[in-house]
């Protein structure tokens, strides 16, 4: 099945905001930055690939919008600290992050899996997203003003899929954490909520279904009721509108992109 066209021009609903996405160099998270950047952002993008990071912000700056990278390994507290402090620094203040970083599923059944992948996967995918929000809270309460963090977790959070145990686990984290950050943090008109993506068209789905030989469309219809991926834009809207203050009476929630994958099958 064809693409999905792309969504309309997208309003400045994020003019004068400043905004940090983590994993930022391709698939959801790129797509995001670009989307937060034309809608208004000062945008802070980080991620581990400094090389393509780099190219994607500059291409941002290139089309007349505000920009910038740091690298970042979202598993050191210190790194993800000095990436708050450099958007701070750079742009003023913080007032929504998209916590996207994270590394590819585990693919092994769980009387097998690698224990080493477990601790890597766990230290980017949970911890990381831990850290992340650790230092967005304590900069949005010291500012004041309030705030939007987004966590992306997956339909894995809620539908376990074969072999990936250390993922399904870390994702099942992401959206407790989600939760207990939003409990905490209304008072101080910070909301928290999570996007659970289904089968999206990034980099790291295509790697995916190359290894397991599996067909595209055959694979998409099991996965959506829509019969097709999503778009990296399409996860990306939905983080644009958490982000923004359409949504400034939601929080502690899961949006789910995700062509129907959950509430249908």
């Amino acid at each position: 099945m064809e693409r999905a066209p792309p969504g309309p021009e997208t309003f400045p609903v994020m003019k004068g905001k400043v905004a940090i996405v983590t994993g930022a160099a391709m698939g959801m998270g790129e797509a995001t930055a670009r989307l937060f950047a034309r809608a208004g952002a000062k945008v802070v993008l980080t991620d581990f690939n400094a090389e393509v990071g780099e190219k994607v912000a500059q291409s941002i700056l290139d089309a007349g919008d505000k920009a910038a990278f740091v690298r970042t390994d979202v598993s050191i507290s210190d790194e993800v600290k000095q990436t708050v402090a450099f958007a701070v620094e750079r742009f003023g203040r913080l007032d929504a992050a998209v916590n996207n970083a994270a590394l590819r599923p585990d693919n092994a059944p769980a009387a097998e899996f690698d224990e080493a992948y477990w601790d890597r996967l766990m230290s980017v995918d949970l911890k990381g997203t831990a850290l992340c929000m650790k230092h967005e809270l304590a900069q949005m309460v010291a500012q004041g003003g309030g705030g939007s963090i987004i966590n992306i977790s997956s339909v894995s959070g809620f539908r376990p899929q074969p072999n990936t145990m250390a993922y399904v686990a870390a994702k099942h984290g992401v959206n407790g954490l989600t939760k207990n950050a939003a409990m905490e943090y209304g008072r101080h008109n910070i909301r928290v909520n999570a996007i659970a993506p289904g089968a999206i068209d990034t980099p790291m789905l295509k790697a995916l279904l190359d290894e397991m030989g599996l067909d595209r469309g055959e694979f998409a219809k099991k996965l959506s009721v829509l019969e097709r991926f999503g778009q990296p834009e399409e996860v990306a809207q939905g983080s644009l509108w958490l982000a923004s203050d359409a949504s400034s009476f939601v929080t502690g929630t899961v949006l789910f992109v995700d062509g129907g994958y959950t509430g249908a099958m």
